[in-house]
């Protein structure tokens, strides 16, 4: 007498589907996946902002402003910039929207370079660089644009620093030195952030739409992006 068990088919709902056999953690498992996953989340808090805001100056060379900070952070450029050995003082920044009404200055370059000459910015040393209008990349087409605004002149730079927000700093330095090549040095000048506490920014909403936001756009830049030709 066979007691054996039939076999079991390999394929049920007429061959539509194939039956395998899967592994599930065990209790163990299901806690070392908490314990990983909880550990990932208080690294990503406590580091993810520091991360972006990399302050790492390069000395001299051309301190690069992106117009889009605030009139604050102009004030403090310009004094970085008096402090500074620097060669000259850039300001990128695409166009302002026709509906603005600060539409007369047509980009934000030439808002804050306007902003910085009020405060009293030598105009021989200060140049507003617009980038084009783009729907995205918006920090790599203003990088080519100080490039090759810099080529014109006939300016071989080998040394940059690009002073702006906090946690864009990181992205900015990877997105000039993709734009500009292995030949120029990119430093950075990390703004201090003042609308949310950096050590504590997934707190607020400003400062988890800023951190979480710079993360995605950082790792897209650093895996994804491919530059343009020039």
């Amino acid at each position: 007498m066979n007691f054996e068990a039939p076999a079991q088919s390999p394929t049920v709902a007429g061959g539509l589907l194939l039956r395998r056999a899967c592994l599930v953690p065990t209790w163990r498992g299901w806690l070392l996946l908490a314990l990983v996953c909880g550990l990932s989340t208080a690294f990503l808090l406590r580091f993810a902002c520091s991360f972006l805001s990399v302050h790492d100056p390069a000395p001299g060379g051309l301190l690069v402003v992106e117009g889009w900070v605030s009139p604050t952070d102009a004030r403090l450029a310009l004094e970085e910039f008096r402090r500074g050995s620097y060669t000259g003082l850039c300001v990128t920044g695409g166009p302002i929207e026709p509906e603005s009404p600060l539409a007369s200055y047509r980009s934000y370059a030439e808002l804050t370079a306007e902003i910085l000459r009020r405060l009293g910015a030598d105009p021989a040393r200060l140049h507003a660089v617009a980038g084009p209008q783009v729907a995205k990349d918006r920090t790599y087409s203003a990088a080519l644009a100080l490039k090759n605004e810099l080529r014109q002149r006939g300016i071989s730079q080998a040394t940059l620093n690009v002073m702006t927000k906090g946690p864009h700093a990181r992205r900015s330095r990877l997105l000039y030195e993709m734009a500009f090549g292995p030949g120029t040095r990119v430093g950075t000048i990390a703004l201090a952030e003042r609308e949310f506490d950096p050590a504590r920014w997934w707190m607020t909403s400003a400062g988890f739409r800023s951190v979480t936001g710079e993360l995605i756009a950082y790792f897209y830049a650093r895996l994804l992006f491919r530059p343009t030709a020039e």
